[in-house]
């Protein structure tokens, strides 16, 4: 167990999970990487440790019920407590519209995005519940999809908009038992996922365009920045993108 703060990061590999994990540890947290993949999630251990924070790899499946409840398991029994999960395993889906998209295309895509988050969130709600002291942050990654979406991501687009629900519900509930919940919604990060972006991407108008993308470093500063207010405040929402992407006005 420890005193400090402590952080849990899904999808904490690579690119903004990464990211995030390593600006936590920065700032001070003991940092808990939850991934599919546990070479890559060794990898952000060992960067999180270069920091000086104390950090756990844990090798977990979001989507499973009983694999969400051993990684519970393990923060509490490493930790004793949790003060901030940041929702960010997400996946994409090949492009196609509604019209086209397969059934179990669909089901995949909003069993990562939105059941695993519901999933991650309830335990998380219930162990900052019942500690002492009690309470805890909860930050969901959105998307620029949670407010717009590109064309021929239907499954995408549909789960981000409903973590903005869930991120509301969140924040309502766990008003008696301190728990604020916010949400990032994220343009444009450099990282593998957003490679099509810096190669060219279809526009609502036809064309395919390359797109300004940003260093994933800003993102984590963000979310680091979201994690040091005190639990009497919140970042409800956040939106950090590149600054010149087709996102304000007409493009």
């Amino acid at each position: 167990m420890t005193s400090g703060r402590i952080a849990l990061v899904s999808g904490g590999g690579s690119g903004i999970g990464r990211a995030s994990a390593v600006a936590l540890a920065r700032d001070g947290f003991a940092v808990v990487v939850a991934g599919r993949q546990p070479q890559p999630l060794d990898a952000t251990v060992e960067l999180c440790r270069a920091t000086g924070a104390d950090s756990l790899a844990v090798a977990a499946d979001v989507t499973d019920p009983a694999s969400v409840e051993a990684l519970f398991a393990t923060v509490k029994e490493r930790f004793g407590r949790l003060d901030l999960l940041f929702n960010n395993a997400g996946r994409s889906a090949p492009a196609a519209s509604v019209g086209d998209l397969p059934i179990e295309t669909w089901r995949e895509v909003v069993d990562v995005n939105l059941t695993s988050v519901f999933l991650m969130t309830q335990h998380a709600f219930r162990l900052m519940a019942s500690q002492e002291p009690r309470g805890g942050r909860i930050i969901n990654n959105g998307s620029i999809a949670a407010h717009a979406p590109r064309p021929l991501a239907v499954a995408y687009t549909a789960t981000k908009h409903a973590i903005t629900g869930l991120t509301k519900s969140t924040s309502l509930d766990g008003r008696p038992y301190d728990i604020a919940c916010g949400q990032i919604d994220i343009g444009n990060a450099a990282t593998d996922m957003a490679g099509p972006q810096a190669a060219g991407i279809l526009q609502p108008d036809g064309r395919i365009a390359v797109e300004p993308t940003m260093d994933v470093e800003d993102v984590g500063r963000s979310v680091a920045f979201m994690a040091s207010l005190p639990l009497d405040s919140n970042v409800q929402f956040m939106t950090v993108m590149a600054t010149k992407m087709p996102y304000v006005g007409r493009g």
